[in-house]
């Protein structure tokens, strides 16, 4: 059984009537999302650069998920995305943004600030950090005028803490737990809740092929059994984005299973006391 497969139900009915958007809908947290979200009431457009993806979780999923092919990228596509749904749906509650940046080549290109080219930089934030910008620019609107609405933008906990790979993918997901501040303080008394969540290691389809020397060193630092799931993560994004959590505006949520939570070296020292060292 997956620690997944442990998690509390849906909650049938807590976004009856509501309208969702999840970006990068279409595979990993983002359709774990849309998953639970659909369970819940909602009517979820499922936006994804995948379009062939999108189609066949829709189709899954039933009446209550539409898919849309959107670029992240490209400002005009989330504009159409945001405002397309509002013209055929009436109404926006609730923005996901998820969608980053997956590319292999960038993730090999994005390394430090001596050998990164200016491209992979731009391009990186442009997905990372401008997409979700622009999901709340157009997204806000609507939002306002219908009396309040939730936005929960997905960081990482590459936004806390440095590493040696993907410089500009960490760096944008700082930015993002910067920009989920300022929409909350910009826009809370005009009823908009802004929160982020920060996942760690999370065992995605993606993250599954990463080698296994790679996945044994990390969970040495977990303080849970076991990795997360991409419902776990959907969980909490629901959790943020319901009524249950009218009183959290602001705020970034990291679900890591406790690896930032304790000392850098915690796991090398448990090693050497049960060597006796």
């Amino acid at each position: 059984m997956s620690p997944a497969s442990n998690l509390p139900g849906p909650h049938p009915g807590r976004f009856e009537d509501q309208v969702a958007i999840v970006t990068g809908g279409a595979s990993g947290i983002g359709e774990a999302t849309c998953r639970r979200l659909v369970a819940e009431g909602a009517t979820v457009v499922i936006a994804d650069v995948n379009e062939e993806r999108a189609q066949a979780l829709a189709a899954e999923l039933g009446p209550a998920a539409r898919a849309q092919v959107f670029d992240a990228a490209d400002v005009k596509s989330i504009e159409r995305l945001v405002l397309g749904t509002v013209e055929r749906l009436g109404r926006l509650d609730v923005l996901h943004n998820n969608a980053a940046l997956s590319a292999p080549d960038i993730h090999r290109r994005d390394n430090n600030a001596i050998d990164i080219e200016f491209e992979v930089w731009d391009h990186v934030m442009a997905v990372n950090l401008r997409g979700y910008l622009a999901g709340c620019k157009y997204a806000l609107p609507t939002m306002i005028a219908q009396g309040g609405g939730a936005i929960v933008n997905t960081a990482s906990t590459g936004g806390f803490a440095g590493d040696i790979t993907r410089m500009a993918y960490s760096v944008s997901k700082a930015a993002i737990i910067g920009l989920t501040r300022q929409i909350a303080t910009h826009h809370g008394k005009q009823g908009i809740r802004c929160n982020a969540v920060a996942p760690g290691l999370v065992l995605t389809p993606g993250t599954r092929g990463a080698a296994a020397s790679v996945i044994e060193v990390m969970q040495r630092h977990l303080l849970v059994p076991e990795f997360g799931e991409p419902e776990d993560i959907a969980a909490l994004v629901c959790f943020l984005a319901s009524a249950e959590a009218r009183y959290i505006n602001g705020q970034t949520y990291i679900a890591d299973g406790g690896m930032l939570a304790h000392n850098p070296t915690m796991a090398d020292l448990v090693d050497m006391a049960r060597r006796g060292g």
